[in-house]
């Protein structure tokens, strides 16, 4: 059998409050280094992605979430510039009051939808944070 290049495994998590606030965090970390994105990470392998989800929230906000939704699977070969990389995206309930800036995050915020055309948003989150924001608010 040949070998496969296999694109890498990660979640990221649009952690909301009941008036659609969301947390972005800040980049510690190239790529995007100091630019918001959402709290995510890599899939360790064995672990399933709902775990890991929960895990890299708490690793990055503090925060613990209760995952609310699959919002949907983003995979375009170029959405990272690390390499192919596929994202599982989750909405989840946390406490905001909780966050505080760990792991990969050098800053933590509060935002809402109209505050986005103001920040620079990594990759393709924010795309992602809009369409989680049309599936929260259908859901609620």
């Amino acid at each position: 059998m040949g070998k496969y290049k296999i694109p890498s495994l990660t979640t990221d998590i649009f952690i909301f409050d009941n008036n659609f606030n969301f947390i972005l965090i800040k980049r510690k970390n190239d790529p995007f280094k100091n630019y918001w994105a959402l709290p995510g990470g890599f899939v360790d392998y064995g672990e399933c992605v709902e775990d890991a989800a929960i895990r890299e929230a708490k690793e990055e906000t503090s925060i613990d979430v209760k995952l609310e939704n699959l919002i949907n699977i983003y995979s375009k070969p170029d959405r990272d510039p690390r390499g192919h990389t596929i994202s599982i995206v989750y909405s989840a309930k946390g406490n905001l009051e909780d966050r505080k800036a760990n792991d990969d995050a050098c800053d933590i915020g509060i935002f809402n939808k109209d505050e986005l055309s103001k920040v620079n948003i990594a990759f393709d989150h924010e795309k992602i944070i809009k369409d989680c924001l049309i599936n929260v608010k259908n859901k609620f």
